[in-house]
């Protein structure tokens, strides 16, 4: 059988078995891209290993394109299309990735520098810039999740966002600060003088008022780090991202819990419910040690070792 066709075949089986499969359904188009259109069973080991290599140093995405692939074989040599799965037998360790975490200055800086919107050149407009980006920060959702936003999951007067079927295909209630509540609130008037107030209407839109999308936002956010100076000089793999927006919003909040010496480790599943994790191994990745996190911890485990009373 042809790739496209088998792969076409595995997306709608496992669709159908209730999985959205969006992402891996991605991977594999993009395995057809670089493969060509030929028989499963034609296609070399060394051209499967070159695409999960990729280019550059073996980070997760080399492990989520390997797994991708290895259910995909699996599903082709279970139905005889295929003797064998051409995958690599050694697996390497990634390189771990870091994420970058914006001081409040930086966050300040950001926010300047969305004026850098006003040109008509823009998609969008700077007061929709400046609020993704404090909607991002204050509350640490995904960018898909704030992008999802309708005005019908924006609860002003109650401070409390809808998420719906977020990653996990669950809905959640997150609770909004008086600030951010107050900022979304003139935002929301702001938007409602020029495009479409229909419940339904995605929240954030661009000036021709079409829903904000991903690579649209992060685009965006590209020129703006750069505009506001906000880089990265400690060899990391990437600049600073749209998404460190949320590991930011997670390590300040631990930060602050540690200075008013709350009991940390019985707030952590509090903030793994709030960010959407279904385990809170996933929030306790999130929790980069930056210097100042390493200090804070370090002078409270100091307080304890000395003797002072463990909160």
């Amino acid at each position: 059988m042809k790739l496209s066709a088998l792969t076409s075949q595995y997306v709608a089986y496992k669709q159908a078995m209730g999985m959205r499969f969006h992402t891996e359904a991605r991977t594999l188009r993009s395995f057809c891209r670089t493969m060509g259109d030929i028989a499963v069973a034609d296609i070399a080991a060394d051209r499967v290993h070159a695409y999960i290599a990729g280019a550059g140093p073996v980070t997760r995405f080399w492990h989520r394109k390997y797994e991708v692939l290895r259910g995909f074989y699996r599903y082709a040599m279970a139905r005889g299309y295929t003797a064998s799965a051409p995958l690599p037998k050694i697996i390497p360790k990634p390189r771990q990735f870091v994420p970058y975490i914006f001081s409040h200055e930086e966050l300040q800086r950001l926010l300047d520098a969305s004026s850098y919107c006003e040109s008509p050149r823009s998609k969008l407009q700077p007061y929709t810039c400046r609020m993704l980006i404090l909607l991002l920060y204050g509350t640490g959702l995904r960018i898909s999740e704030a992008l999802s936003l309708t005005l019908a999951d924006v609860d002003l007067p109650a401070s409390i966002l809808t998420i719906r079927e977020s990653k996990f295909y669950k809905t959640r209630l997150v609770p909004m600060s008086p600030d951010l509540t107050s900022a979304l609130g003139t935002y929301v008037a702001q938007r409602t003088k020029e495009h479409s107030t229909e419940l339904d209407a995605a929240l954030f839109l661009t000036r021709a008022s079409t829903p904000l999308t991903r690579r649209t936002a992060e685009y965006i956010f590209s020129q703006l780090r750069v505009r506001a100076g906000v880089l990265r000089h400690d060899g990391g793999r990437y600049q600073p991202r749209l998404h460190d927006l949320r590991h930011a919003a997670a390590v300040h909040r631990v930060v602050s819990w540690y200075r008013q010496g709350a009991d940390v480790q019985r707030l952590l599943p509090q903030l793994a419910t709030y960010l959407g994790h279904v385990h809170i191994a996933a929030t306790q990745r999130y929790l980069t040690l930056t210097p100042e996190l390493l200090r804070e911890a370090s002078q409270r485990f100091e307080h304890y070792a000395r003797g002072g009373q463990h909160e």
